[in-house]
C-alpha cells in the first residue's frame, strides 16, 4: 500500500489552505474506493476518526514545519 501521507502532504501543498485541501480530499476518496479503504486503515493505525483524521495530519504536519522554521530562527540568534 502507498504511503497515503504522501498524498495528505501534496494536497495540502496545493490548495494552500486545510479546508480547501480537506475538501479536495474528501472529493477523492469519495470517487475513489481504494483510496477511501487505505484512508479508513490510516486512520485506524493512527488513532483518528475518519471524520478528523485528514485535519489531525494537516495540523500536526503544520506545525512540525513551524518547529523547524521556529529551531532556524532560534540558530540566528
Amino acid at each position: 500500500m502507498e504511503d497515503i501521507t504522501g498524498l495528505f502532504i501534496q494536497i495540502l501543498n496545493q490548495a494552500g489552505s486545510t479546508d480547501m485541501a480537506e475538501a479536495e480530499f474528501k472529493k477523492m476518496i469519495g470517487s475513489d474506493d481504494e483510496l477511501h479503504k487505505q484512508y479508513r486503515e490510516w486512520c485506524h493505525e493512527n488513532g483518528s476518526s475518519e471524520r478528523m483524521g485528514f485535519l489531525d495530519f494537516c495540523e500536526e504536519y503544520i506545525s512540525g514545519r513551524e518547529e523547524a522554521w521556529d529551531s532556524l530562527n532560534d540558530f540566528d540568534e
